[in-house]
């Protein structure tokens, strides 16, 4: 009774392994499928739809006129700067979605750590007034890091221009290209890892919640490293199973379909693969991320008496 008591959700309300986190991480995915799955599903074909209805409204009406008044060249020209424009397009916003969709999943997450299902709606409606703060987060901490990775550049280019030894290049990359590295998995767990769960789940705006996360993560950067880094793998690993064979049947398809209509086949190929994919990739990482930082608050914070209190097991 009493390990029953301390899990009246998807995960037991103590301290998590490495088990516990992916365990609770599917079962909350099975749990909650239309606010995770379907939330992931919803954004990804909203915004891959966009390059789709381009590139085929390009194949049909401008490529055809083009091809008759003989532009052939002109409709391939137009045609590829339509469609992979859009394509891009399609993408971005599909990385801005999928931004929101993290910021739902935490919510859906806390939910399920203490026995309740959180509707799609619920979900939403569970972000508001920190949909903004989200996203400024997000740019905010990637803007840093390709900063970062300017200043690296530009430290590489000045010393190309200012020295012809290259052995004084060999050893300057031999101890700068592990240090980068090394800089930048330290700045995704302390900086980028567990800033956005906390803004969702605590009142802090977008400088609190990074403090959140730097507090958080202090003193178990390896734990969480080692446990981020293995979902990327698997995440990345799962996605590109569920998309490849899709990517392929739409090359073949395009090839079959004959040259005036490969843009399309392509398009069609990337749009349905990245649906598929985001729909394990973007709730499983966002659940083991909203896992992650529970655990942390349970170990650090006694967080397993707040959450048992909030699930009716321990009284106030």
């Amino acid at each position: 009774m009493l390990g029953a008591a301390h899990k009246p959700g998807a995960i037991a309300l103590r301290p998590l392994g490495l088990g516990d986190i992916y365990d609770g991480a599917f079962r909350i995915i099975r749990f909650n499928p239309r606010a995770t799955v379907g939330s992931a599903v919803l954004v990804a074909a909203v915004t891959m739809a966009i390059p789709v209805l381009v590139t085929a409204l390009l194949t049909f009406t401008v490529g055809a006129v083009l091809d008759e008044t003989g532009g052939g060249a002109g409709s391939e020209l137009i045609g590829g700067i339509g469609s992979f424009g859009s394509l891009f397009v399609g993408l971005a916003l599909l990385q801005v979605g999928l931004i929101f969709v993290t910021g739902m999943v935490a919510h859906v997450t806390h939910a399920a750590a203490v026995g309740r299902r959180l509707s799609l709606g619920e979900a939403w409606a569970a972000t508001r007034g920190k949909r903004w703060r989200l996203l400024g987060l997000t740019l905010l901490i990637n803007l840093v890091w390709i900063m970062g990775l300017v200043v690296y550049v530009l430290v590489w280019f000045v010393l190309a221009l200012t020295t012809t030894d290259v052995l004084v290049l060999v050893v300057w990359g031999v101890i700068s290209v592990p240090a980068y590295i090394a800089l930048m998995c330290w700045f995704w767990v302390r900086v980028y890892y567990l800033p956005a769960p906390a803004l969702m789940l605590e009142d802090v705006g977008v400088l609190g919640a990074i403090g959140r996360g730097w507090t958080l993560t202090r003193g178990a950067f390896w734990r969480t490293f080692g446990i981020a880094l293995l979902t990327v793998v698997v995440a990345s690993i799962a996605g590109n199973m569920l998309a490849v064979p899709v990517t392929i049947a739409g090359e073949l398809g395009a090839v079959a379909a004959g040259p005036e209509y490969a843009a399309l086949g392509l398009v069609l190929s990337q749009a349905l693969s990245s649906v598929i994919s985001s729909a394990f990739v973007a709730p499983f990482t966002a659940s083991v991320a909203s896992l992650q930082y529970l655990d942390q608050r349970m170990r650090k914070e006694a967080y397993d008496v707040e959450l048992m209190t909030q699930a009716g097991v321990l009284r106030r």
